[in-house]
Parts: structure tokens; C-alpha cells; sequence
């Protein structure tokens, strides 16, 4: 039962930066991965970038060099600054968690928030 709420989307320029926001909160675990997925109209939902329980990070290569995913473990929120934004960036943007229980595999998904890139 954990619970994911993104924030920090909207519109920007190209060339412009956001930091995208995961509040997490019920049985988070610091071993659990999170991530940044994306999705348009039409077209299956992307992973962007994930970082592990031991901060190890992948990002797709669509946004190498351009986004930062980090975590802070005390406010259990996990951000994306997304830097030197492109109008392909334009998505929705969804964060997961991914994490072993004793149960078996979890995962959760927060409802998403609007990124816009366009002058």
C-alpha cells in the first residue's frame, strides 16, 4: 500500500528546467528502486531514468546528460531535475516503486503529472 504523488510539472520552455517531485509514503522500504517513467498520446509509457535502494541510477539515453535523478531517503521523495528541456520531452510523467516483500514483488504508480516544453 505505498502511495506515489508527483509534482512539479508544467509548462516550460525549450532550453528550460524542471525538478519533478515523488512524495512516497506507507510501506517504503530503502532497498526499493524508484523511478521516472513518460507517456504521450498514442505511445507506450517509457522508462526515463531509475535509481536503486543503494542509489545506483540508469537513465534512458533520450535524456543522458540532461536529467538527475536523486532520492532523499528522510522525506522518502525521489526527484528528476530535468535540464536543457526539449519539446520531445512533452509527456506525462509517472513515478514508480519497485521493491521485494515477503509477499513477492510490489510495485505502485503515482497518477502522473503534465511536463509541457513549447515556446
Amino acid at each position: 500500500q505505498v502511495q506515489l504523488v508527483e509534482s512539479g510539472g508544467g509548462l516550460v520552455q525549450p532550453g528550460g528546467s524542471l525538478r519533478l517531485s515523488c512524495a512516497a509514503s506507507g510501506s517504503i522500504l530503502s532497498l526499493d528502486s524508484m523511478g521516472w517513467y513518460r507517456q504521450t498520446p498514442g505511445k507506450q509509457r517509457e522508462l526515463v531514468a531509475f535509481i536503486t535502494g543503494i542509489r545506483s541510477s540508469n537513465y534512458a539515453d533520450s535524456v543522458k546528460g540532461r536529467f538527475t535523478i536523486s532520492r532523499d531517503n528522510a522525506k522518502n521523495t525521489v526527484y528528476l531535475q530535468m535540464n536543457s528541456l526539449k519539446p520531445e520531452d512533452t509527456a506525462v510523467y509517472y513515478c514508480s516503486l519497485w521493491g521485494l516483500r515477503a509477499g513477492g514483488q510490489i510495485r505502485s504508480w503515482g497518477q502522473g503529472t503534465q511536463v509541457i516544453v513549447s515556446s
